[in-house]
Parts: C-alpha cells; sequence; structure tokens
C-alpha cells in the first residue's frame, strides 16, 4: 500500500504537467478549432528562456518573467503567423503552420543555445516528507501545488473576470460575440499567449526531475499531454486537467506493476489510451457529442 500510494502522487505530479499541456492545447483548439502541434515546442523554447535568466536570477523571479515572456511570444505567434491566414484558409493550413513553428522553434533553440544538455534547479527540495509512514518527495508534491494554483488561477479568471467571461464568449460563439462588442481578435491573441504561459509552467516543471534536458525535452509530454487532452475531451477544459491527471497515475502505475511496460513502453501506453477513447468515445469523458441537423 506505501509504495502504491507513493507511485499514485509521483503519477499527480506528473499528470499535473501533463495537464498543464493539456489544458494549453484545450485552450488553443477551442478558439481555432485546430491542435497545436508546437504546443510542445513552444513550452521547450520558454524553458531554455527560463534556464538563461536563473543564470542570473533567483528561481521564482526568473519564473514570473518567463511567463511574461511565454505570454508576448504566444501573442505574438497568434498576430503574425495565425490570425493572416486563419480567416481566409482551410483549417489543415493552420495545423501546417503549426507542424512548421514546431520545427522552427527547435532549430532556433538549437542555433540560440546549442545542443549541450542544460540543467534547471528546482525550487523544491527532493528530501522525502512522511505522511502516515508512506514517504513522499517534496518535488513531487511541489509540482502538484504548483500545476493546481495555476489551474485554479485559470479557472478564476474565466469564471470571474470580464475579460475571461469574453474570451470564453469568442471561442464559444465568435460571431455572435462581435455583436455585442467582443473583439473576438484580440480574445485569440490573449488565448494563445495564455496557452503558452501553461506551456511554459509545464516546461519549467518538468526539467527539474529530469537531471538534464535539451531540445527534445517535450515531445514525449506532448504525446502525454494529447493522450490526455483526448481522454478528457478536447472541447472541455476540466477534461484536460481531470484527463492529465488520470494519464499521470495510470502509466505510473503500469509501468510500476505491469512488468513488460516499464519505463520504456510508457509511450506506447499513452498512444493506445488515445486510440482507444476515440474508439469508445470520440468526444472524450467530458466532450460534448456533435449533433448536427439535416
Amino acid at each position: 500500500m506505501e509504495e502504491f500510494l507513493q507511485q499514485v502522487v509521483s503519477g499527480l505530479a506528473s499528470g499535473g504537467i501533463f495537464a498543464s499541456l493539456a489544458l494549453a492545447l484545450v485552450l488553443i483548439y477551442r478558439a481555432t478549432g485546430v491542435v497545436n502541434f508546437a504546443q510542445g515546442e513552444m513550452a521547450m523554447f520558454t524553458t531554455f528562456v527560463a534556464w538563461s535568466l536563473m543564470e542570473h536570477l533567483p528561481y521564482w523571479p526568473a519564473f514570473a518573467l518567463t511567463l511574461v515572456a511565454a505570454f508576448v511570444g504566444g501573442a505574438v505567434i497568434e498576430l503574425t503567423l495565425i490570425r493572416p491566414v486563419q480567416s481566409a484558409a482551410s483549417p489543415l493550413t493552420v495545423v501546417i503552420i503549426t507542424i512548421g513553428l514546431l520545427i522552427g522553434l527547435n532549430g532556433l533553440a538549437r542555433r540560440i543555445w546549442g545542443n549541450e544538455p542544460r540543467t534547471l534547479e528546482s525550487p523544491f527540495s527532493t528530501d522525502p516528507v512522511r505522511i502516515g509512514g508512506v514517504a513522499f518527495s517534496l518535488q513531487d508534491l511541489g509540482i502538484i501545488a504548483v500545476s493546481l494554483v495555476i489551474v485554479a488561477l485559470l479557472w478564476a479568471f474565466f469564471r470571474f473576470t470580464k475579460l475571461g467571461l469574453g474570451l470564453r464568449a469568442a471561442a464559444t460563439n465568435p460571431a455572435e460575440s462581435r455583436l455585442v462588442g467582443v473583439r473576438v481578435a484580440w480574445m485569440l491573441a490573449l488565448g494563445w499567449g495564455l496557452a503558452a504561459v501553461l506551456g511554459a509552467v509545464a516546461g519549467m516543471m518538468a526539467a527539474p526531475p529530469l537531471g538534464s534536458f535539451d531540445q527534445n525535452l517535450m515531445q514525449p509530454i506532448l504525446l502525454y499531454a494529447f493522450a490526455a487532452a483526448v481522454l478528457g475531451g478536447l472541447d472541455s477544459p476540466i477534461g484536460a486537467v481531470v484527463g492529465g491527471l488520470l494519464v499521470g497515475v495510470m502509466i505510473n502505475l503500469i509501468g510500476t506493476y505491469v512488468d513488460f511496460v516499464g519505463a520504456d513502453l510508457r509511450l506506447p501506453v499513452a498512444l493506445a489510451i488515445i486510440l482507444a477513447v476515440l474508439l469508445v468515445r470520440p468526444a472524450g469523458l467530458f466532450g460534448r457529442e456533435a449533433v448536427r441537423r439535416v
């Protein structure tokens, strides 16, 4: 039982990271109707920005500055790359642009920081803490706390602020939102900025436990985040959070207790989750079924 609880907490820590990135994917999908395949590389790039800032600043000031840089970068990407083609092009064109952005950001990061692995300090101690006779890592508990705080702040923003309500309206029904004075174009830029912030949080939480990281940091995490978003429902922010936590716990328990899976086959397990959900319930656990009148 002690080992089981430890694996659950460790899975929740990983799941918090997956949930942050899955929530970023859902924000973009609800706003544009397309999946942003560059979300992981945007998070990777901001993690390298954080590493550069932490060479000169303590962790939390660098963390805050990185979130600001991520927000600006996400908004600029929407303004310069997505907006000019979104209204006149098919969704496939936007998807291709995000794939090109994925490749471009990876190459730019290698050009700026080189290929050498980097290390990012953790704001949390790696010492264990015992609760009821079970040892938990303070780092895992800290990652869970940061992820939940970010999600709670985002929920409060969407629920209680006028700007958040405008963003929800623009994502749900842009045509009618324009009629009541919502500046839909700027809401989309805001959505991309917030998605970039969530990705930056995921990257900065994912890098320290690895010991070292490079430009491939977020590629496996993006697959887990896709699995989480599909499991919860691509149009459901709550589903993204629940799906991320479920995926984190499931792959951790399966990797621990299923011998032939181990650490090497966890990615195929995530892909199997995506396939199974698409076959059984394409809308996900919290997604809405699409209904058309004919």
